[in-house]
């Protein structure tokens, strides 16, 4: 097991604990930094699979990439909008909405589903190419404590204790480590299989920043949130030139 990527890992599940941290605590945190931090990853992780994962799921699986990587986009989907019901990140905003426990327990459930697969993406991309799995753990990374944040006030907006908030925040950490190491079960039986769940990866990571992140920023007032997500595309661009320049 490679503990650099359980490591990556591990923050990124210590980012989600950090934003449900700040809620429990009471300290501040103005929505619009939430706003662009969403912005920014979703821009950021869009190009990132546009440019790089699919490129390189189809370089290597060959056709048959195309398959799982709608396969990933459908599991997602399928979990988080059909088993859990309609799930929103910023529905910390609409108390109105959030005050029924069993409306905190759907969305707490739809973003575990959804932590998990950031996990197995960060871990899929860094065993597949190491320099790419980096970009996709900065992508997850942007996201995350706007995250924490997100199920923490569900939880406190449907009037459970802090604690529980906490607990709440931490147990969707856990799943983001749960996604990390589920990629080296799989490697275990078959290093092949890797490609498969790097190409599921790019599905799932599709998902994410289309159909959670950008209809949560088209719903923003602010005209400055979109013209970030082109900002978080140039973000990427940059980055990847640093890191791995695109092909």
């Amino acid at each position: 097991m490679d503990l650099s990527i359980v490591l990556y890992g591990l923050l990124a599940a210590l980012a989600e604990i950090l934003g449900g941290s700040v809620v429990v605590l009471r300290k501040q945190w103005p929505s619009i930094v939430q706003e662009y931090l969403l912005a920014l990853s979703a821009g950021f992780l869009l190009a990132l699979v546009f440019l790089e994962l699919i490129p390189e799921s189809l370089a290597t699986m060959g056709a048959e990439a195309s398959l799982f990587i709608l396969l990933g986009y459908g599991v997602l989907h399928f979990f988080e909008h059909t088993i859990v019901g309609h799930l929103h990140f910023g529905e910390e905003t609409h108390r109105e909405v959030m005050l029924s426990r069993v409306a905190s327990y759907g969305t707490f459930a739809g973003l575990f589903v959804h932590a998990f697969f950031d996990g197995f993406a960060i871990s899929a991309g860094m065993q597949f190419d190491f320099s790419l799995g980096l970009l996709v753990f900065f992508a997850v990374l942007l996201h995350k404590i706007p995250e924490g944040l997100t199920i923490a006030s569900v939880m406190l907006a449907a009037e459970h204790r802090r604690k529980t908030a906490l607990l709440a925040s931490g147990a969707i950490g856990a799943a983001t480590m749960l996604g990390v190491l589920s990629v080296f079960l799989l490697a275990g039986v078959s290093q092949g299989v890797v490609g498969f769940a790097f190409a599921f990866s790019a599905g799932a990571a599709t998902y994410v920043g289309a159909t959670d992140l950008v209809p949560e920023i088209n719903r923003s007032t602010n005209r400055v949130i979109p013209l970030l997500v082109f900002g978080g595309m140039l973000l990427f661009y940059l980055g990847a030139s640093l890191i791995s320049p695109i092909n």
